[in-house]
């Protein structure tokens, strides 16, 4: 049950930190924009003593390190896929167009009559 009120509690400092950004549109653009960072570095630190915002901070820390593991393909591998992703979207356009211009050879001139 505490974790929930952290919870709703981190909410309703986010919350405020945006109206506080409406109310002070008479104030200089400066300090609405801290009223909102402001208001989500407090959810923030709220959340970060919950249940739920330690386990969302050791999934970012377990998806970073699994980021770390990902093997980039070089140049020459992304060159050469993209020249092949680009060769075959020309031929798939080139055989679509012929088909089209069959079949409408064949449905116009052929079995209507339509020239």
């Amino acid at each position: 049950m505490a974790d929930k009120l952290k919870f709703a509690l981190a909410l309703a400092l986010l919350a405020a930190g945006v109206v506080g950004f409406y109310l002070l549109s008479e104030q200089p653009l400066v300090l609405r924009v801290l009223s909102v960072l402001a208001g989500v570095a407090a959810g923030v630190a709220v959340a970060w003593f919950s249940e739920p915002g330690r386990r969302f901070v050791e999934f970012a820390r377990e998806a970073i390190t699994e980021t770390k593991k990902v093997v980039w393909p070089s140049r020459k591998e992304t060159v050469q896929t993209t020249g092949l992703v680009f060769a075959f979207v020309v031929l798939m356009a080139i055989f679509l167009w012929l088909t089209d211009k069959s079949l409408e050879w064949v449905l116009y001139d052929l079995v209507l009559g339509w020239k």
